[in-house]
C-alpha cells in the first residue's frame, strides 16, 4: 500500500479563479500563466479548470506542445521567448506567440525560415531589471521587430516588480508609456497582482498566474480574503504514529523541539523529500482531524512531528491537512519564511497527484 500523502487539483477551483480575474479585468483579454506545470499543479490536470482563458502563458515549448495536444487551438505564449535557432522550428509548427526581449532574438527571426508570421510580444524593461529593452531603445527595437517579414503582430509588454507592494507601479506605468509613446499595437502589462488591484494597468490583456490557483500575489492570505479565490491544490497525509513524549524528551533530529510537560506527539508521512520545507520551525500550523495545531521538532526527509495537544482523540490514520482548502498555503508559506508559489511548485514527484 503507497504511503497516505497525496495531492489534490480542484479543478472548479481553478474555474472559479479563472472567474475571479475576468471579473477584476472585465475589458481585458486574459492569459492564464501555466509557467512551472501551472505552478506545481500539472498542465494536464490544469487545463480543464483553465480552458475558459483566452490563452496560455508558459515558458517551455514541451509544455507548449503538450497544451497543443490536449486540445487547445487559441493563443499560446512563450513569456522568456526562446534561446536558439531550433527552438523558432517548433514556435512556427505550433503557431506560438513569443516573448522578445534582446536583439539576439530579434537576429535570430531575421534569419528564420517561416511557413508563417509568428505574432511576437516586444518587451520592455521598464524597471524590473531583468528581460527587455530600456524605454530609451525601444522604439528602435519595435521598428526593427516591425521591419521583419516573418512577425506578425507585434504586442507590447513589460512586468512589474512592486504591483504587490506599497512602491505600486506608477514609475513603472510612466516608463512604459514614456517608451511606447506612439507607437501601436495592443499592450500587455498587468501580473496577478496588477489584475487584482491596479486597474490603470489591465489594458488589452492581462497575465494572472498565482491567483488562478488561489494564491495571494503578496503572500498574505488578508489580501485576497475578499476577492472570492479559491485554492487549488490540497495537499494531504496522515498520522502513522502517535508517541507519548515525557517531560524534557526531546523530538526528531537536533533535539530542537523539548516537551515542557508530558505531551502526544503525531507523526505525519510528510517530508522535506516530499516537498514540505525542512526550515519549517516550531509552530509552523497544520490540521488534524479538523484542527488546527502546529510542527514540533525539526522536520525530517520522509516525516514531520505535530502536537497533538489540540485533538486528544487523533491517533493513527487521523487525516492531516499541511494546506488547502481549510488551511492557506500561503499562512504555511508565511510560517516557513517564503511565499506560496515556492510550496507549490516544490511538490515533489514521488507525491502522487489528481485531479477532481
Amino acid at each position: 500500500m503507497p504511503r497516505p500523502i497525496s495531492a489534490t487539483i480542484h479543478t472548479a477551483a481553478l474555474a472559479s479563479n479563472l472567474a475571479v480575474a475576468r471579473r477584476h479585468a472585465p475589458k481585458s483579454k486574459i492569459w492564464a500563466v501555466v509557467k512551472a506545470n501551472a505552478y506545481g499543479h500539472g498542465v494536464a490536470r490544469a487545463f480543464p479548470g483553465l480552458r475558459a482563458t483566452d490563452g496560455f502563458g508558459l515558458l517551455d515549448l514541451e509544455e507548449a506542445v503538450k497544451l497543443r495536444e490536449l486540445g487547445w487551438a487559441g493563443p499560446i505564449l512563450l513569456l522568456e521567448g526562446f534561446f536558439r535557432p531550433t527552438d523558432i522550428d517548433v514556435i512556427d509548427r505550433y503557431s506560438l506567440t513569443t516573448g522578445v526581449h534582446c536583439d539576439e532574438q530579434l537576429r535570430m527571426l531575421e534569419m528564420a525560415r517561416l511557413s508563417k508570421p509568428v505574432n511576437i510580444q516586444l518587451k520592455m524593461n521598464s524597471g524590473m531589471n531583468r528581460l527587455g529593452y530600456t524605454p530609451e531603445r525601444f522604439r528602435a527595437a519595435w521598428e526593427r521587430a516591425r521591419a521583419v517579414q516573418g512577425i506578425g503582430q507585434i504586442t507590447l509588454m513589460t512586468h512589474f516588480s512592486d504591483a504587490d507592494g506599497p512602491r505600486g507601479i506608477s514609475h513603472q506605468l510612466e516608463a512604459f508609456e514614456r517608451g511606447a509613446e506612439g507607437i501601436a499595437g495592443a499592450r500587455s502589462l498587468a501580473n496577478s497582482a496588477a489584475t487584482l488591484w491596479h486597474a490603470a494597468a489591465h489594458f488589452d490583456w492581462v497575465r494572472p498566474g498565482i491567483i488562478l490557483y488561489g494564491g495571494s500575489p503578496s503572500g498574505k492570505t488578508a489580501d485576497i480574503a475578499t476577492t472570492g479565490l479559491k485554492p487549488a491544490m490540497t495537499l494531504a497525509s496522515e498520522l502513522i504514529a502517535v508517541q507519548a513524549v515525557p517531560a524534557g524528551h526531546s523530538v526528531g533530529y537536533g533535539s530542537v523541539f523539548s516537551a515542557t510537560g508530558p505531551m502526544r506527539i503525531g507523526i505525519v508521512a510528510c517530508g522535506y523529500a516530499d516537498g514540505y520545507p525542512r526550515v519549517a520551525p516550531e509552530g509552523t500550523p497544520v490540521i488534524v482531524d479538523g484542527v488546527v495545531t502546529r510542527i514540533v521538532g525539526r522536520v525530517s526527509m520522509d516525516m514531520l512531528t505535530v502536537d497533538l495537544t489540540p485533538v486528544p482523540n487523533a491517533g493513527i490514520g487521523a487525516p492531516v491537512e499541511l494546506w488547502g482548502t481549510k488551511l492557506p498555503i500561503d499562512d504555511v508559506a508565511a510560517a516557513c519564511g517564503t511565499i506560496g508559489y515556492e510550496l507549490m511548485c516544490a511538490v515533489a514527484p514521488r507525491v502522487p497527484m489528481r485531479a477532481e
